[in-house]
């Protein structure tokens, strides 16, 4: 049988990237860590995976997120002019196919309430995104439903405390924001349950002053230049399609992500 090969180099920044792989027994997507004279990407990059596979251990069965795979064959496989990668260098990870929220023309009346469901779900089982303001970490799959990908930095929680309840909240807080914005490009009314979300104290904190000095660092220092991509102010906008209604039963214990009671999941937007 032949072992998979990469087909295309989807992502590369600082902190490595983010490969294709197809081969007989279907896709799937390789992160490497760089390596170069200077380690510090290399370990921050290492440091990124292991969270990121630990909150996907933890969502393991839970539709719309990849698994994890520890498959001998894409620690072998060699990349285009870099050769192959240090098994310790490398995360795998299924395939899903869908596309980033930004690039989808078709949207379902209610995607965002079950992008909504889908992120408390995650909150249920103590995993929080914390990156979820981004518009390629929200995929569009192919029935309408939301998935979500990069769980880089995705915090895994034992318990329920501020730390937990802060994040989960910026989690729901960066959906809402993204149905704002959708909606009312797309001239529906938004419904006043979804209320005028603010950033936590934290946020506020990271926006004012961590955000600037990481830009300063990353984009002038390092002269990375940012890749993250977003639906132009002028469109082309998507276009509502039938509501598709909510998936699989919940998780018992919804915990801080409990959706809001006047939410009602099948109501489409106006």
């Amino acid at each position: 049988m032949n072992p998979p090969q990469v087909v295309r180099v989807l992502k590369r920044d600082l902190l490595g990237r983010v490969e294709l792989l197809e081969g007989p027994s279907g896709r799937r997507i390789r992160r490497v860590a760089p390596r170069g004279v200077n380690p510090l990407p290399g370990i921050l990059a290492r440091y990124l995976m292991r969270r990121e596979r630990r909150a996907l251990g933890r969502l393991a069965d839970v539709p719309g997120i990849a698994r994890v795979l520890d498959d001998p064959e894409c620690s072998a496989v060699a990349s285009p002019d870099e050769g192959v990668p240090r098994a310790k260098d490398i995360l795998c990870r299924s395939y899903l196919e869908g596309v980033p929220l930004y690039a989808a023309f078709e949207l379902p009346r209610d995607f965002f309430e079950r992008l909504e469901d889908l992120v408390c779900e995650l909150h249920a089982r103590g995993v929080c995104h914390n990156d979820l303001h981004k518009e390629p970490n929200v995929l569009v799959g192919p029935d309408g439903r939301p998935q979500l990908v990069d769980f880089q930095l995705a915090s895994v929680h034992g318990e329920r405390g501020r730390s937990f309840r802060v994040r989960a909240a910026e989690d729901l807080r960066h959906v809402k924001k993204h149905q704002r914005h959708y909606e009312r490009a797309l001239g529906v009314a938004v419904t006043g349950a979804l209320g005028r979300s603010r950033p936590s104290l934290g946020a506020l904190l990271w926006m004012r002053t961590g955000k600037p000095l990481y830009n300063l660092i990353v984009h002038r220092f390092l002269r990375v230049k940012p890749t993250e991509e977003r639906r132009p102010a002028d469109g082309p906008w998507p276009v509502w399609t039938e509501a598709i209604g909510p998936g699989p039963a919940p998780s018992p214990d919804r915990g801080a992500g409990t959706r809001p009671a006047d939410r009602r999941a099948s109501e489409p937007p106006r």
